[in-house]
């Protein structure tokens, strides 16, 4: 059955493609309101190049990040304005969510949310949060990093508060874990993330239908430009590597020193510990941004 098409969709697909309306609806309709598969439609017609990873929420606010041993939790608490999200008040409701995310040992938002301090819910906490402020409060997303007794957790947070990272850093020992060579280059990598934005450490953490996506797309791409047949499939593998080579973690070169990935700063970083360092895992959040 196909979907009606309403100006909704029009605009969010405008907003992640950055194409124009009529080139939206047109894609929209072709493909029966699908708009995962209008977007692989207008990037293989070259209307939209790549997928922007564009703000599809207007939400204000703020986002708490910390680091308590080798653990790290982020919590995003939204309001409407970003008046109130400057509020003092606003930032110490924020304060007590955060500590209640050590307290609780929540791993998800709805495990948060259910859970209590000084005899109430987290969700009633900021219900009355929001009755003080006279807007509409709310927990965005919580997550939690845990980086276990041989590794350690970095933890970057940008001076507007809208934008945090945690990553994982593991290691053999505790030892290891523990120098200050791991410490710094969980730091370096979490600023890295926060300011790259991968999307996975390594490309087996890559989804495989976004693979096959970005696979099919470079196929059509190079069909558009009179290649060979028999040049297609190499041609779009070498598209999907260097997809991969810029979207992973390890392989993107970091941002304090082009000339090194990310794999060579852990290298050299664990050498400096005296053990091997790996990344296992990484959260960034943007205010309003999936």
């Amino acid at each position: 059955m196909t979907k009606t098409i309403t100006a909704k969709d029009v605009q969010e697909l405008r907003q992640r493609t950055g194409a124009g309306m009529m080139d939206c609806k047109k894609a929209l309709e072709e493909n029966g309101g699908d708009i995962d598969a209008a977007v692989e439609s207008l990037r293989k017609r070259g209307i939209a190049k790549a997928e922007k990873r564009a703000d599809r929420s207007t939400s204000e606010g703020l986002i708490g990040a910390e680091v308590r041993g080798g653990v790290g939790v982020l919590v995003e608490l939204n309001c409407e304005t970003d008046f109130v999200a400057r509020n003092e008040d606003f930032g110490a409701v924020l304060n007590t969510l955060v500590e209640q995310m050590f307290t609780s040992g929540a791993a998800d938002k709805d495990a948060f949310l259910a859970s209590t301090m000084n005899g109430q819910s987290v969700d009633e906490f900021v219900k009355l949060a929001s009755g003080k402020t006279g807007e509409a409060v709310q927990v965005r997303r919580v997550a939690r990093v845990d980086a276990g007794a041989n590794g350690q957790v970095g933890v970057y947070k940008h001076h507007n508060g809208k934008l945090a990272a945690l990553v994982a850093i593991t290691a053999g020992s505790a030892d290891v874990a523990g120098n200050a060579a791991t410490a710094e280059v969980a730091k370096f990598v979490a600023e890295h993330v926060a300011a790259a934005a991968p999307l996975a450490v390594d490309r087996t953490g890559v989804p495989a239908d976004k693979l096959d996506s970005e696979r099919r797309i470079a196929e059509e791409q190079a069909r558009q430009t009179g290649k060979p047949e028999a040049m297609i499939e190499k041609i779009a593998t070498g598209k999907v590597e260097a997809f991969l080579k810029d979207v992973t973690l390890l392989p993107q070169a970091w941002v304090r020193d082009g000339a090194k990935t990310i794999a060579d700063v852990l290298k050299e970083h664990g050498k400096a510990a005296g053990g091997d360092l790996a990344v296992a895992s990484f959260v960034r959040f943007q205010l309003g941004i999936d």
